[in-house]
């Protein structure tokens, strides 16, 4: 008991001297907030693009490709293979009996950003006519559908938001067509609000080609899915593979999401070394000043334990607020950004927004108290470990 309220009384003392030393102190609170900031903001690069990404699965939804392939733009499915996907059992059908299934090709063109003029590839997705049966998050917010067997297309929100040429009326040249804009679609914030749309048929044709990437299917229920994929498996004429459209994307945003995690660790460890110099020479600092205080306080008999401790609490706060103040930052000027860059195997130009979640800031703040405590702990053992003499005959 005796411990702890000398614990109390040190730590109280340090914490009461800190306007004293607001200097000193804002070399940790600074560095800190910097590794924080840096480190949360390129995180939140992962976390939006892994959330744009999934938005645009259904567990209820499958995605059938070429086997082997590892993302749609390396399938091609023959017309006899497509028939027999939308035959299979599991899918749902409309009341006219329809199977719900959607026979989608892919290819890329060129557009140019709104911001600076720079040319990127973007998605052109041709669609079966069963499309918005398919995905009935796809909503259009402006116009109209596109018709079947005209060059006309429907571009996401997103995509109209940051190229362009996107506005209704407007006509985009591809390789062998001229494409007119009649629409523009939402879909709950996934990653087809980057992307065109045009007729699956019409797109074929344009580009004079016959097969499709993959078909995209709305089963009975989600438990409908290996009733769905044995029944394709088991065919002796198709060779495909079967994913839930939720894993197939979150596959896709893998390889990314890991790079973009190590070099955000990788350039914040950096920082982080700083830091913790930084927090070392300032704690350190704070020691030396407080050589007699500690001195006299140990020669009244309080222990070395509460040195150590008032110490550690003192980097520990110090480093909490910075991790605090640069967690805030990140969100104040990040959060919901809108960034656009090439996602793993989706190889067109995907467009979502940065998000700084609750995870992300507390990740930062752990951070930040590991660093606060590591630049902490070295100078709290030289303050227990001071000779009483010694420090008394300091000037």
């Amino acid at each position: 008991m005796k411990t702890f309220r000398q614990i109390g009384a040190v730590t109280l003392m340090n914490l009461r001297s800190l306007p004293q030393r607001l200097g000193t102190s804002a070399v940790i609170v600074i560095g800190i907030a910097g590794v924080v900031a840096v480190l949360v903001s390129v995180l939140a690069m992962s976390t939006g693009m892994l959330k744009t990404l999934t938005q645009a699965g259904a567990e209820d939804r499958v995605i059938v490709l070429r086997n082997g392939s590892a993302s749609e733009m390396g399938s091609n499915l023959g017309r006899d293979a497509v028939r027999l996907i939308a035959d299979a059992p599991g899918i749902k059908r409309d009341a006219e009996g329809r199977p719900l299934a959607s026979v989608e090709t892919l290819r890329l063109v060129n557009l140019f950003k709104q911001s600076d003029g720079s040319e990127v590839m973007v998605t052109l997705r041709g669609v079966g006519p069963q499309v918005l049966a398919v995905r009935p998050e796809m909503k259009i917010i402006e116009g109209r559908m596109f018709r079947p067997a005209v060059n006309e297309i429907i571009v996401g929100k997103a995509a109209k938001a940051q190229f362009r040429n996107m506005n209704l009326g407007d006509q985009i040249t591809t390789r062998g067509a001229t494409w007119t804009v009649v629409g523009v679609f939402s879909s709950d914030g996934s990653s087809h609000e980057s992307e065109l749309i045009a007729d699956a048929e019409t797109v074929n044709g344009a580009d004079q080609r016959s097969g499709f990437t993959s078909v995209i299917a709305r089963l009975e229920s989600p438990q409908a899915f290996q009733k769905f994929k044995d029944a394709l498996s088991s065919n002796p004429a198709l060779a495909v593979d079967v994913s839930r459209e939720r894993d197939y994307y979150e596959r896709q945003s893998e390889t990314i999401g890991k790079v973009i995690s190590v070099v955000a660790y990788v350039v914040g460890g950096i920082m982080a070394i700083g830091a913790i110099f930084g927090a070392l020479n300032t704690m350190y600092s704070a020691v030396s000043e407080r050589l007699r205080e500690i001195a006299t306080l140990r020669a009244l008999g309080f222990g070395a334990t509460a040195m150590v401790i008032s110490v550690l609490v003192e980097a520990l706060l110090l480093a909490f607020i910075g991790g605090a103040i640069g967690a805030a930052l990140a969100w104040l000027f990040f959060n919901g950004h809108v960034v656009g860059t090439t996602a793993g195997g989706v190889n067109g130009h995907l467009i979502f927004e940065l998000t700084v979640s609750a995870q992300l800031i507390t990740t930062g703040i752990v951070w930040a108290c590991v660093i606060g405590l590591i630049g902490g702990l070295f100078p709290a053992v030289r303050a227990a470990r001071l000779p009483v003499v010694e420090a008394l005959r300091a000037v």
